[in-house]
C-alpha cells in the first residue's frame, strides 16, 4: 500500500522550469496537467501499462534526478558499485516504480491536490514543497524534496503519510545488499520486474 501511495505521488509531479520561478509554482501547474491527463486517458486508468510508459517516461522521469534518487536508495554500496551495476540498478528501479504506476495511476478519478506555502529563500536550491491529495475520506500528505539543476527544478524524493520514498526503499534495499551484494539487489529488481510483467500478461 505505502509503495502504491508514493508512486502516486510521484506520479502527479512533473518538474521542468526555469530557475528563477518557484518550484511550487511548476509542482502545481505541471502536476495538475498530469492529472488532467490521467483523468482524460480511459487506458491509463484501466492500467494500460504501455500508456503509463509513455506518460511516466514523457512527462515525469525526464525531470526527476533518478540517479540520485537510486544512489540515496543504495546508500553507501553505491559508491562501491561498477557503471554497469549502477545503470542496471536504476534500469531496475525505474521499471519497479513504472509498474506500479500502472495501478497507482489508474485510481485517480476526482482527487485534488491542495498546495501549502512554501517555506523557502529566493535563494535556496533545495527546498520541499508540501501539498495534500484531498478526495473521499482523509486528505492524503505528498511532500517532495526538489533540487534546483542548472535551469530547472528536478525531483530526488517525496513522503507521503510522513515516510520518505527514498529511506523506505534504503532500508529493503540494505537487506537484499547484506544477503546477495548489488548483483543479489539487482536480480532481486529483476525478478519483480518480470514477475509483474507476468502477471499483467
Amino acid at each position: 500500500m505505502r509503495s502504491m501511495l508514493c508512486a502516486t505521488a510521484l506520479g502527479l509531479v512533473v518538474f521542468a522550469a526555469q530557475a528563477q520561478v518557484a518550484a511550487d509554482a511548476f509542482v502545481r501547474q505541471l502536476s495538475a496537467e498530469v492529472v488532467d491527463t490521467v483523468k482524460a486517458d480511459k487506458a491509463i486508468q484501466a492500467g494500460d501499462l504501455r500508456k503509463v510508459i509513455a506518460l511516466v517516461d514523457t512527462k515525469i522521469f525526464p525531470h526527476v534526478n533518478f540517479q540520485r534518487m537510486t544512489a540515496s536508495a543504495v546508500g553507501r554500496h553505491w559508491r562501491q558499485a561498477t557503471p554497469e551495476q549502477q545503470k542496471r540498478l536504476q534500469d531496475e528501479f525505474k521499471l519497479l516504480l513504472i509498474r506500479t504506476y500502472a495501478g497507482a495511476l489508474a485510481q485517480i478519478k476526482d482527487q485534488t491536490l491542495e498546495f501549502k506555502p512554501l517555506r523557502a529563500k529566493p535563494e535556496d536550491t533545495e527546498v520541499i514543497v508540501r501539498s495534500e491529495l484531498k478526495g473521499k475520506g482523509d486528505p492524503l500528505q505528498i511532500d517532495y524534496r526538489v533540487e534546483k539543476s542548472g535551469d530547472t527544478w528536478k525531483i530526488y524524493d517525496l513522503n507521503v503519510l510522513g515516510v520518505w520514498l527514498v529511506e523506505t526503499y534504503r532500508s529493503s534495499f540494505a537487506q537484499e545488499i547484506s544477503a546477495g551484494g548489488l548483483d543479489g539487489l539487482i536480480q532481486k529488481l529483476a525478478d519483480k520486474n518480470k514477475a509483474a510483467s507476468a502477471a499483467k500478461g
